[in-house]
């Protein structure tokens, strides 16, 4: 249990949300008219960023640091996730690889200004908390950890609104627009209102719904091609024109947003055991995973690719249930590198109202073999099956004679 009275000092995870914006007049109440210093991490959020400062302080907080996290974020979590090829039950890891990073980024400040407790606003059902508060242990062990959520009566989001709007604090939301989503540069989620239903689909065309790009109904109806190099497995290069990775997504996901590309709609399996239901847009994240992915069919071997295909699944796990800074999600990134050496060359793709679509692979690292796959004539003896066959079914020949030869068969 935290001791109350040693609070004096806390740094606040704040994204200008509903949940952190409340958050500050509740510590204020409850934790000793303690110090709140504000602390948000770019990663992206684009014009969410706007007046931050200017609402923490008005809402309590005695200052803010806006933390540029967006090339650690893309370098050191995005593209390694999508070189292992993670994907967790379809989801491509948005919100989950942000958090490591902003908690990062929250330790640092907390002992930069000597705080006495981290505070973050996630709930009490959700993944974010395990992901943020394992990140805290890993650089600050003996650092209190303070969530209201496991805290205070509130129960709800229209109570949340209530509180806020009691306190006066100021909102962007209201009751009728109030999903609950996350936004980086990679991802936009939502959650709650008429989602929780899960009979019901998704208003991908109602107005203001989605931001990241338009359902495929309403995409453009042509094609659009496009070309991503890349080398060793990282992204260098979009149609042609060498980008740094970053600006390479933030490109994709304009490119992909207006022909309809990254819509899930998912139940996904929470850690703390319940299932969600959520709609995310990601729409660079999943034509950077598809051409990256294509181009491993033609630069890995067979073992390779179907191994690395097992440990991907356990790479996701790690990365959705808050395990970033763990040795085995380290080892799996140094395996991970080493697949990657061959993995250079340029994928071709067609975009088309949600669809992506292969259009060419080339790659100076292809295994790929024209001559000798071919239908025509080639120097492949066929006569070699015959032997390769007789001894790769020789198990199955002596397991077959010895029940032939007990009856039972």
């Amino acid at each position: 249990m935290i001791d109350k009275n040693k609070i004096k000092k806390v740094v606040l995870a704040y994204s200008g949300g509903l949940d952190t914006s409340i958050i500050i007049p509740w510590l204020k109440e409850n934790y000793n008219n303690c110090e709140v210093i504000a602390v948000s991490g770019d990663v992206g959020q684009g014009d969410e960023l706007e007046g931050l400062e200017e609402k923490a302080k008005k809402t309590g907080a005695s200052k803010l640091y806006v933390l540029d996290l967006k090339d650690d974020y893309v370098d050191n979590y995005i593209i390694p996730t999508m070189k292992a090829g993670a994907i967790y039950e379809d989801y491509l890891l948005g919100t989950s690889h942000a958090r490591p990073c902003i908690a990062k980024g929250l330790v640092e400040i907390a002992l930069k200004e000597n705080a006495d407790a981290i505070v973050h606003g996630c709930t009490g059902k959700g993944n974010d908390q395990v992901r943020f508060e394992l990140a805290v242990k890993h650089f600050a062990p003996d650092m209190p950890i303070i969530a209201p959520w496991r805290e205070w009566n509130i129960k709800s989001r229209e109570e949340e609104i209530d509180y806020a709007e009691k306190h006066n604090v100021p909102l962007k939301i209201n009751r009728e627009t109030n999903y609950s989503k996350d936004k980086n540069l990679w991802h936009l989620s939502h959650e709650g209102l008429d989602l929780e239903d899960i009979g019901n689909e998704p208003q991908y065309d109602k107005e203001g719904f989605l931001e990241m790009g338009v359902s495929p109904m309403k995409a453009k109806d042509e094609p659009t091609y496009i070309t991503i190099k890349f080398e060793k497995g990282v992204p260098i290069e979009l149609n042609c024109t060498k980008k740094s990775a970053k600006d390479i997504i933030l490109e994709l996901n304009k490119i992909g947003g207006e022909n309809g590309v990254g819509l899930l709609d998912i139940v996904e399996n929470r850690l703390v055991g319940m299932k969600c239901r959520g709609v995310y847009e990601t729409p660079g994240g999943t034509i950077l995973y598809r051409a990256h992915e294509a181009l491993e069919t033609i630069c890995l071997d067979k073992m390779t690719l179907h191994e690395k295909q097992k440990l991907a699944i356990t790479f996701a796990e790690l990365v959705y249930n808050g395990h970033w800074f763990s040795p085995l999600r380290e080892a799996l990134s140094a395996f991970v590198d080493k697949t990657q050496e061959t993995v250079t060359g340029v994928v071709k793709l067609k975009l088309y109202k949600g669809n992506i679509i292969k259009a060419g692979l080339s790659s100076p690292y292809s295994l790929y073999d024209d001559e000798l796959c071919t239908f025509g004539e080639s120097d492949y003896n066929q006569a070699d099956a015959t032997g390769f066959i007789n001894l790769f079914g020789l198990s199955t020949k002596v397991n077959s004679l010895m029940k032939k030869k007990n009856g039972l068969m």
